[in-house]
């Protein structure tokens, strides 16, 4: 008897390490799964619809998520792009969570993302009016409110969400309503890579682009920088070599690169236009650059020199459905919202980068902003 009770014993034992081996591999599958985000940004109840990426770049619906605020848009509020705004929905690898604006609730909600599953975490106030942009780096990210005198608030980033931090609302001394005018509203913020200066661009405003100094302790200097644009209205931004500011400016339809000094001055300017009409948004891919034309329905493709000069590949590059506006990118895929649409166009970046289309996403509600990859 003593023998059989043994054996039982052991079986037990290695039927839990089965069990638990299997439950490991469940999860790492899991949280190996590649997903895009979009966000609905919608009046009544703003939300996340979650996409799964297959292999050859192609979304397919995994789940929708209530963010537990409400959506909004910019004055006059029909426009393709209703948050007027780049990175209103982000996706913080280090921490694993998604971070959303609730431009109509003012609040900012955070997920915990477990592979393409949503857990949200955190519904917090925004700092302001009107959130419609958040920039993340390491432990730190700063929330871009967009009405009235227009303001960044800065948050801990913790493994629970977001802690607001104590006295650094810094304002950004614009003169908008609340919603802002489309055209009027900051149009992005936006750590640099060593995370030692925060860039928001003022768009119509002023034609600015604000750089404000970070402290070791995550406060900003009392004012920014207040640096004149290249070409009429800066919107959206990313970087490239040697933490270059690579700038999308709307109003001649032009992608600008400037050195970012140690004391907020940009400096050393190249500019390109793509001859296209209000390019706004920008999404680096590889060693490309591509760029959102809303108003002329195309994405086009640029290069950076090594001087820093933008090299346009191809002023052409995608036609999309009418009103392209936000961009992200998965691997060797780039994923274009059209806000007149609600859809997502698919993208395959080719080797000399060029796109081939391989699908639309679909079915969307009226009014969506906001996408990011995992």
């Amino acid at each position: 008897m003593k023998h059989r009770s043994g054996l039982i014993a052991l079986l037990a034992a290695l039927a839990a390490v089965l069990i638990g081996a299997q439950a490991t591999s469940a999860g790492a599958a899991q949280e190996g799964k590649r997903a895009v985000f979009v966000q609905t940004n919608q009046p009544a109840g703003n939300q996340i619809a979650v996409y799964d990426r297959a292999a050859d770049g192609t979304l397919s619906s995994a789940g929708t998520y209530a963010t537990g605020g409400n959506g909004g848009a910019a004055l006059p509020g029909t426009e393709s792009d209703r948050l007027a705004s780049q990175g209103s929905l982000v996706y913080d690898s280090e921490h694993k969570q998604l971070i959303a604006v609730n431009a109509g609730s003012d609040t900012v909600s955070v997920f915990r993302v477990q592979g393409d599953q949503l857990t949200l975490e955190d519904v917090l106030p925004s700092g302001g009016q009107f959130p419609a942009g958040v920039g993340v780096h390491d432990d730190l990210a700063y929330v871009l409110n967009s009405g009235g005198a227009g303001t960044v608030q800065g948050f801990r980033v913790t493994k629970d969400g977001l802690d607001s931090i104590p006295g650094s609302a810094r304002s950004l001394g614009l003169a908008n309503t609340d919603p802002p005018n489309f055209l009027t509203a900051p149009g992005q913020v936006g750590f640099t890579p060593d995370g030692r200066q925060l860039i928001v661009t003022t768009k119509a405003s002023g034609s600015t682009i604000d750089v404000f100094q970070v402290d070791h302790d995550g406060l900003l200097s009392a004012t920014p920088v207040a640096n004149p644009s290249a070409t009429p209205v800066p919107f959206a931004f990313t970087f490239g070599a040697g933490g270059r500011l690579v700038a999308g400016e709307a109003g001649a339809s032009s992608l600008t690169t400037y050195r970012i000094g140690q004391d907020g001055t940009l400096a050393d300017p190249k500019s390109q236009t793509d001859g296209q009409v209000a390019l706004c948004w920008v999404e680096r891919v590889g060693g490309f650059y591509f760029v959102s034309n809303t108003g002329s329905n195309t994405l086009s493709s640029f290069r950076v020199a090594g001087n820093g000069r933008p090299v346009l590949v191809n002023a052409v590059a995608a036609n999309t459905h009418p009103g392209p506006i936000d961009l992200a990118s998965s691997g060797h895929f780039l994923y274009a919202e059209t806000g007149l649409t609600s859809t997502v166009d698919e993208f395959r970046v080719g080797d000399d980068g060029t796109l081939v289309s391989i699908g639309t996403v679909t079915g969307l509600p009226p009014g969506i902003e906001g996408i990011a990859a995992k």
